[in-house]
């Protein structure tokens, strides 16, 4: 959070989602934070004082991660939350998110709290009754339900320590390395009973894949000037989720151009890669801990483009997100919590619900189109980054090579695509009748120079398939009606 928005957020007083306190204490951080996470989510600020919002500032005495940890620990089940020190004209604000919990009712210190009248009040008996029966009565996520992987057999207790190691060494929890792995997982809330949960199998195995194969990773480079089922790299990842990211993460890494320049003042040259690194994590980030990993027709794909990066994840936005509010950051929704607070205690995610600020800032900073999400049912979510418009020195002339050596047949399809459209509604616009010679004279030509595209590159033959413009076919498209307006 940046400290406008917490400007913003101390000029909009108290509500259900914000609570001010002019002090930090375990005791009361606890109920806020327990009531929040058995409502649906908010901040709790401290080092702030009555409805308006005046900054008093603290003074803790403690390291803030060992004030986290602490508060941690003491919340039962397990949850993320996230603690941000913030200064405002030299006095320190405390920020602590608390996302809407997956599974209330939350204690602290063995008591429930709830957010009443804008308060943490203590759960009466109904209460605790209502939340209990209206959990039994919701489907349990996949992320809790068991894994028919063996502890023993299929865990790599390598990767396990490895996890152990991270979260130590961030500081944001404590235990030995050296336990046995079912002592480990049940402290990590992976583990229920003497077995393996689903969350587990897909952060924890190697062979998860063989039990659920929509953990697969599809990661594909596409060439320039080539039909879009032609790879110029491609490779399926498997294995324990941080593995794969890192994996993956390297895969686009190796796959996208770098540019160079000279610092200021100096001989010295710096290269970077055309999209910033910490928005590609970030998107990275977000697919693998958002994405519906109980879809067995979902999946995880990256696809490398010259113009542009995407990344897409099984599942849609989360309930009361758009596109607009997903850029913007919002109070965070986990769809996989468990998944999700792995992730964040290896100090991986920072703040869930700000990845796609972070990621927006990052593409502006560095000059680029703003980055756009999309969310289909059928397709799932799709985050697109894309590269500076003068990536290649040539663009311009290749622009107008192709403008000019495109054929009739492709300057009406051009003429006629707008957004995304099927073979069929693009044959009915051209009001042609011929299959293949639809396919062979108009698609296949267009699709060969890179002025349209498949939305469903992985899967050509698809029924769900449609085209669309590419970057280099809008550009085609402004040159061609600039030269029939002359």
């Amino acid at each position: 959070m940046k400290i406008e928005e917490l400007k913003k957020l101390l000029s909009v007083g108290e509500n259900k989602n914000v609570e001010f306190k002019s002090f930090y204490r375990i005791d009361m951080a606890g109920k806020e934070v327990c009531a929040f996470l058995n409502s649906k989510g908010g901040y709790l600020v401290c080092g702030v004082e009555g409805d308006e919002g005046n900054v008093v500032g603290l003074n803790l005495e403690e390291n803030i991660k060992k004030i986290e940890m602490v508060l941690i620990k003491q919340i039962i089940p397990k949850a993320p939350f996230f603690f941000e020190l913030h200064k405002i004209e030299g006095k320190e604000v405390l920020v602590i998110e608390v996302p809407a919990g997956k599974d209330i009712p939350y204690s602290f210190r063995n008591e429930i709290y709830i957010r009443a009248w804008n308060k943490a009040n203590k759960a009466s008996v109904n209460t605790i009754r209502e939340m209990i029966l209206r959990r039994q009565n919701e489907p349990e996520r996949w992320e809790r339900r068991f894994s028919d992987a063996q502890i023993d057999l299929d865990v790599d207790y390598d990767h396990l320590q490895s996890i152990g190691n991270k979260i130590k060494n961030y500081g944001r929890y404590s235990f030995a390395v050296e336990k046995n792995k079912n002592t480990i997982l049940e402290s990590l809330s992976l583990e229920k009973f003497g077995r393996l949960t689903n969350a587990g199998d897909v952060l924890l195995c190697s062979n998860t894949a063989n039990r659920y194969p929509q953990v697969i990773v599809k990661a594909a480079s596409f060439p320039t000037g080539k039909t879009s089922d032609e790879f110029r790299d491609f490779k399926n990842f498997e294995g324990p989720l941080l593995e794969v990211l890192e994996d993956v993460f390297n895969f686009i890494i190796r796959n996208t151009s770098t540019r160079s320049h000279f610092l200021e003042n100096s001989l010295e040259r710096k290269d970077e890669n055309i999209y910033p690194l910490d928005a590609i994590r970030e998107g990275l980030i977000n697919a693998f801990v958002h994405r519906d990993y109980s879809d067995h027709r979902g999946s995880l794909s990256v696809f490398i483009y010259p113009d542009r990066l995407q990344i897409s994840n099984s599942g849609e936005f989360p309930k009361g997100i758009t596109a607009k509010r997903f850029g913007l950051g919002h109070i965070s929704v986990l769809r996989n919590p468990d998944i999700a607070n792995i992730v964040y205690l290896c100090g991986m995610m920072e703040k869930i619900g700000r990845g796609g600020l972070l990621i927006q800032k990052s593409c502006k900073k560095r000059g680029l189109p703003e980055p756009v999400w999309t969310s289909r049912k059928d397709l799932g979510v799709t985050l697109t980054l894309f590269a500076p418009l003068d990536t290649t020195e040539a663009a311009t002339e290749v622009t107008t090579e192709v403008t000019t050596e495109v054929t009739t047949e492709v300057r009406k399809i051009l003429e006629v695509m707008s957004g995304e459209k099927t073979r069929k509604e693009l044959q009915e616009k051209l009001e042609l009748k011929n299959d293949e010679h639809f396919r062979k004279k108009y698609i296949v030509p267009a699709l060969e120079v890179g002025l349209i595209e498949y939305t469903i590159p992985y899967k050509p033959n698809s029924r769900l398939q449609k085209y669309r413009l590419t970057t280099l076919g809008k550009k085609v498209c402004a040159d061609l009606k600039e030269e029939n307006n002359e």
